[in-house]
């Protein structure tokens, strides 16, 4: 097992920890955001603080890399790099998507042959999503969707499929399906991240410091300002 510091900051919240020996060990999370630029900073230091009082010294960093906020992702990638580069640690990228069907899988009793389908918000009826079994093998890739009854239906023909994260329940008037699962409050977490990253380390499966960037899954397109100067 490895010592992991783990960094999310795909949606409005930002949060870190430190995993040991697969269990998260410390964390800390600030749900009040988007405050990545004012909070990441600091829990990153009280995270290497406490993992270097406690004489642990991290193997590696892994973060959420998207899709999710453009700007968040941004921010807690370049963190990520900048801590790996200069402590000569392995990075990791963890799907957000996928680091959302975690809690999902540890706290809620999920029907045998359900699917998982993680959204985020997008904004009006589009959510970022992908869809999942049990075993977290991915059945239909991420992708950015424009929800309507049909969205879903090969899936929700099937059997069960849980629907979570900041997009679902905003979808759920209009997928209307017998089969349809909503789970309230799950988000992706960083306290969340280890079993994937340990899987990952396993795998030896490292991002390149230098070139890596996150999954943007969309271009950024940058507001015109309505000021006039």
């Amino acid at each position: 097992m490895s010592c992991i510091l783990s960094i999310d900051t795909s949606t409005n919240v930002c949060s870190v920890a430190v995993s040991q020996d697969g269990a998260c060990i410390f964390s800390k999370e600030d749900f009040d955001g988007p405050n990545h630029a004012v909070k990441l900073g600091v829990y990153v230091d009280e995270a290497m603080s406490f993992a270097d009082s406690h004489a642990i010294p991290l193997d590696a960093v892994a973060v959420s890399c998207g899709p999710g906020s453009y700007t968040g992702l941004r921010i807690g990638v370049s963190m990520a790099k900048g801590i790996c580069y200069g402590q000569n640690l392995k990075l990791i990228s963890v799907p957000t998507l996928e680091l959302m069907t975690v809690p999902v899988l540890l706290r809620e009793e999920v029907e045998e042959g359900a699917l998982l389908c993680p959204m985020l918000d997008a904004r009006r009826m589009e959510v970022y999503s992908a869809v999942y079994d049990r075993a977290l093998h991915e059945v239909r890739g991420i992708q950015a969707d424009i929800v309507d009854a049909d969205t879903y239906k090969e899936y929700l023909d099937r059997g069960p499929v849980y629907f979570f994260g900041d997009g679902a329940e905003k979808c759920m008037e209009v997928i209307n399906h017998p089969n349809a699962r909503l789970i309230k409050n799950v988000h992706p977490l960083a306290k969340w991240m280890y079993p994937l990253a340990e899987k990952r380390i396993a795998l030896e499966k490292f991002e390149d410091v230098a070139y890596f960037v996150p999954f943007y899954l969309k271009d950024f397109v940058a507001k015109e300002s309505k000021k006039l100067l």
